[in-house]
């Protein structure tokens, strides 16, 4: 089965930022910051998931990973923003991880330049199509 690791290189209260690194690419990921694990607030703890490819009624069809200790319904999908919600940054994330093609900024919600994941849509496009929509391993460091 193929592995995807995703390094994990910033963390703060815009968000947790990393690289999802693939045979012969490399995609940008945006989680909510740690928080223990708790749901619908947290990135997941570092481990090592499996991720199938499923139907979300919300995001349509997307990598769902599988046996997050203490969670479910997390999602590799689309979106922009994770920022911490506790403190009133807006997130796109309520756990997930979001995927894009490079990190920028957003004005979110209250006017404020937020750090983001751009180009999300072709990212998840992209991630698709170099899996085939075959399950794999996603190594979280």
């Amino acid at each position: 089965m193929p592995v995807a690791t995703l390094r994990r290189r910033q963390t703060g209260v815009q968000g947790t930022f990393g690289t999802l690194e693939l045979p012969g690419m490399v995609l940008t990921t945006a989680e909510p910051p740690w928080r223990r694990n708790k749901r619908g607030l947290s990135c997941i703890p570092p481990g090592s998931y499996r991720c199938v490819w499923r139907h979300s009624p919300r995001f349509g069809s997307v990598y769902h990973v599988e046996d997050v200790p203490g969670r479910s319904a997390i999602l590799i999908h689309p979106g922009n923003l994770a920022g911490d919600a506790e403190v009133g940054l807006d997130t796109h994330s309520q756990g997930c991880i979001l995927i894009g093609e490079r990190f920028g900024l957003i004005r979110n919600s209250a006017g404020v330049m937020q750090r983001a994941v751009l180009v999300s849509r072709p990212a998840a496009r992209t991630l698709a199509a170099a899996m085939r929509c075959e399950p794999f391993i996603l190594e979280v460091t």
